[in-house]
């Protein structure tokens, strides 16, 4: 005789989450709940469809972090409840912060004598540092236009077409023109050139990416410099340069230590970069830095007093957590610049397996540069049968998630596939990549192949080796069959 259980409105897991009646319920996805869920059970629930998730560390799309030391995410869980802006309260956060702004302008050859506080903060990420170092820019500009008497109502902005979306926010939110450089194929970052041929009375600044998003290339910030350097000096403006620095900030010091593109020169004002990039934090943490204090306009800054001290303040977000910050600090001081060193060049060293893997196939081009963030971008040489977005779709089968995006505009023709080297990715799995990639290959070929040759008057075209002739009996110089299909056989 079968047994059956009727559940009330009050019944909770009898034995096992997944012997309770909530597994039988929808989850709430409109409106709040009525009830309470037990807490095992909201765990469970929430947890299962999260498996559907990608896996974070095969996710080589992101250039976020995905790894950390168990000692500093302990340091990150237990700094979780304190509020980063609370500076009253958490006066040893607020000193942590200041240290990790220091070290990053130092990092950076900010102008600032052993012992000087340098001129930065924390921000979310590289987004707020990019509004906030835009606002300062604006604000220099405006007031400057001001006390010379002229319109300050149209500033403009100038950046390569290839600039991350934040830059598109800043303009569009605090209403500056933006002026765009456009890529062409085979250049695919911002031409110096052009970008001070752009340059106007009204310009703010020029900003430079150290680090394009879509191939990992370092724009020519020297050149920049020594361009716009030449057109201040005939036409009397002082049009300055921010390094948006949000990926190889964290690379350019420890692989490239004596490329100019920080403030060894003399019209970067202002450099950001992303601590949750290269700086090897979870994500939530960026970081931006004046070239001096004079280059953050005082009317943008608060003041505030604690333990009898002034404590500068300048960001656009209010409460946040302090453990992104407690965590860059623990990087800094864990790693120092020997062990930053060493992990850029492994994944300097892997990117470079990885692309040689590729090279090997015959079947790509690669669009990344050995002089640059390490990521590997590459297209297809031929996209007759199938495209890179085709490869990204077939590559998720196998836990990789591998972007595939056209470039932008003027160059929107070239599509590619982008893999960024973190920490995480070893050798070991570039290889895999390699294999993987190979087989994906394999199987687009067998269900696009390709169309067979073309016969033109008794003639099989080959391109390798010019015509061969098919007499009726379908044999070519007694060595090629062709078959019904139309496809050579034997010897080519």
């Amino acid at each position: 005789m079968g047994l059956s259980k009727t559940f009330s409105a009050s019944d909770v897991s009898v034995h096992s989450t997944y012997a309770s009646r909530y597994i039988r319920d929808s989850p709430a996805k409109y409106k709040m709940p009525e009830n309470s869920t037990p807490k095992d059970v909201a765990f469970q629930m929430i947890n299962d469809e999260l498996m559907l998730d990608g896996k974070p560390r095969l996710n080589l799309a992101s250039f976020v972090t995905t790894w950390m030391e168990p000692e500093c995410e302990k340091l990150i869980m237990d700094s979780l409840n304190k509020n980063y802006v609370d500076m009253d309260e958490y006066p040893v956060t607020t000193e942590l912060q200041n240290r990790c702004v220091n070290m990053i302008a130092d990092l950076f050859h900010a102008p600032h004598e052993d012992g000087e506080a340098a001129t930065g903060t924390g921000t979310v990420g590289s987004s707020e540092a990019i509004m906030l170092a835009g606002l300062a820019f604006k604000r220099k500009w405006q007031n400057k236009m001001k006390a010379q008497g002229k319109p300050y109502d149209k500033p403009n902005i100038v950046t390569g077409a290839n600039v991350q979306v934040c830059w598109e926010k800043f303009a569009r939110y605090f209403e500056v023109e933006l002026k765009e450089v456009k890529v062409r194929e085979d250049y695919y970052v911002m031409d110096p050139v052009k970008a001070v041929e752009m340059v106007d009375e009204n310009t703010i600044c020029v900003a430079a990416i150290l680090g394009s998003t879509y191939n990992g290339e370092f724009e020519d910030v020297k050149l920049l410099n020594d361009l716009l350097l030449e057109k201040n000096k005939q036409t009397g403006w002082d049009t300055p340069i921010h390094v948006d620095a949000a990926s190889g900030g964290f690379i350019a010091p420890f692989l490239y230590p004596d490329l100019e593109w920080d403030f060894r020169l003399p019209l970067v004002k202002s450099i950001n970069v992303s601590g949750h990039k290269y700086g090897l934090v979870y994500a939530g943490i960026g970081w931006i830095v004046w070239r001096a204090k004079e280059d953050l306009p005082e009317d943008l800054i608060f003041h505030i007093n604690y333990l009898g001290a002034d404590q500068p303040t300048f960001t656009l977000n209010f409460s946040k957590s302090s453990s992104q910050i407690i965590a860059q600090y623990y990087q800094l001081i864990r790693l120092g610049f020997e062990g930053y060193r060493n992990i850029m060049e492994n994944c300097q060293n892997n990117a470079m397996v990885l692309k040689a893997g590729l090279i090997k196939t015959e079947r790509f081009k690669i669009l990344s540069k050995d002089i640059g963030v390490p990521v590997v971008a590459f297209s297809l040489k031929n996209r007759s049968r199938y495209n890179e977005f085709k490869v990204s779709e077939n590559l998720r089968r196998s836990g990789w998630i591998v972007p595939a995006y056209s470039m932008p505009a003027d160059a929107k023709h070239v599509a590619l596939l982008r893999v960024v080297i973190r920490e995480d990715f070893s050798c070991t799995l570039a290889e895999r990549l390699v294999s993987d990639i190979t087989h994906v290959l394999q199987e687009l070929d067998m269900l696009h192949p390709a169309a067979p040759p073309a016969i033109e008057n008794g003639h099989l075209k080959v391109a390798a080796n010019g015509l061969l002739k098919v007499p009726a009996n379908g044999v070519a110089n007694g060595d090629h069959k062709v078959a019904a299909n139309g496809v050579a056989n034997g010897k080519a």
